[in-house]
């Protein structure tokens, strides 16, 4: 057994309420990105209904989506969500964490984002925050989303800028609020490369950060075609260590090629499907799972099959998502 920071003894990762780690119990949720609230202007659907179609679609827990978009009053949102049966697991936060004294201004925010988590979800699984790098706003990796090259990366006093804020950030949240962050690396962020999130991982406190491994970013930012459908399984075992939260997230592998051949910035790939359904890219979520579950992992898988505002049917790519996942025995 490990003792937290308090000194009191946790169970191992991936052990249930009965203490078995070889029965692990896995819950699936499922996040405003995918009816289109991905910080590109309203999606077009109040939280409400996006809520209401999230559970009859079949999941019981979700993420904050963009701060504003559902109540900001504490109290509101723990009875909108409780009110539905449905778990507040984490929400993300972006911040240009490869800049000098970001944090400082950034602090507000990220604290009003990790109150409204603390004081909204009261139960026993305390939400994540999901820090990232603010994907987009460097024109070099925004226009090269899905094949950064090395000389694409940061330097090597911005590696360490960058690392120093995300532990900063982890320490105020942590010691303000009682929450945990996990750093969710991203196409159109520095932090996209297999090799990248190595970097980090190294260079940042394992007790402190944990990782949000995404299946669909991993396998679109690796650079390469998944050609053997295993690309997000080689990541989630090289990066295991460190992973504290999943989610499943496709990847559609002609997609992904045109995108690279034809030069495409993210916000065109995903335009044209690059994120697709579960079962319909190239992820093989049957041996992702396999893996999760001979680790114990416990925790919650949410799918996210980001869609920009008006597309697609997302409360019917939510059912045809979630269907696909009882086919995994989830």
């Amino acid at each position: 057994m490990e003792e937290d920071r308090e000194g009191r003894v946790a169970p191992p990762r991936g052990a249930n309420e009965g203490g078995q780690a070889d029965r692990p119990e896995i819950l699936v949720a499922n996040a405003p990105c995918s009816w289109g609230l991905i910080g590109k202007g309203d999606p077009g659907i109040g939280y409400e209904r996006m809520l209401d179609e999230l559970v009859e679609t079949g999941y019981v827990g979700t993420e904050l989506g963009d701060y504003g978009y559902m109540p900001t009053d504490p109290v509101a949102l723990h009875d909108e969500l409780t009110g539905r049966g449905l778990t507040l697991l984490g929400a993300f936060a972006g911040v240009t964490l490869r800049e000098r004294g970001v944090v400082a201004g950034a602090r507000e925010r990220l604290l009003r984002v990790a109150a409204l988590l603390s004081e909204a979800e009261r139960g026993a699984r305390r939400p994540y925050l999901v820090l990232a790098d603010a994907d987009g706003l460097d024109p070099v990796r925004a226009a090269h989303a899905g094949r950064v090259t090395p000389e694409m990366s940061l330097s090597g006093s911005e590696w360490r800028v960058f690392a120093a804020n995300a532990e900063e950030v982890a320490r105020i949240v942590e010691g303000e609020t009682g929450l945990r962050t996990v750093f969710h690396p991203h196409c159109a962020g520095f932090i996209e490369t297999p090799d990248e999130v190595e970097r980090l991982l190294d260079l940042t406190d394992a007790e402190l950060i944990g990782l949000v491994f995404d299946t669909g970013h991993h396998v679109y930012g690796s650079a390469e075609p998944d050609e053997d459908g295993r690309s997000a399984v080689r990541g989630l075992e090289r990066f295991w260590d460190r992973v504290w939260y999943v989610h499943f997230k496709d990847c559609d592998g002609a997609v992904a090629e045109r995108a690279r051949r034809e030069g495409w910035d993210l916000s065109r790939a995903v335009r044209a499907g690059v994120f697709a359904e579960l079962g319909k890219g190239t992820v093989d979520f049957a041996v992702v799972l396999d893996v999760l579950r001979r680790r114990g992992y416990s925790d919650w898988l949410t799918v996210e099959q980001d869609v920009l505002p008006g597309m697609g049917t997302p409360k019917e790519s939510a059912r045809r998502n979630r269907e696909f996942l009882r086919g995994l025995c989830l």
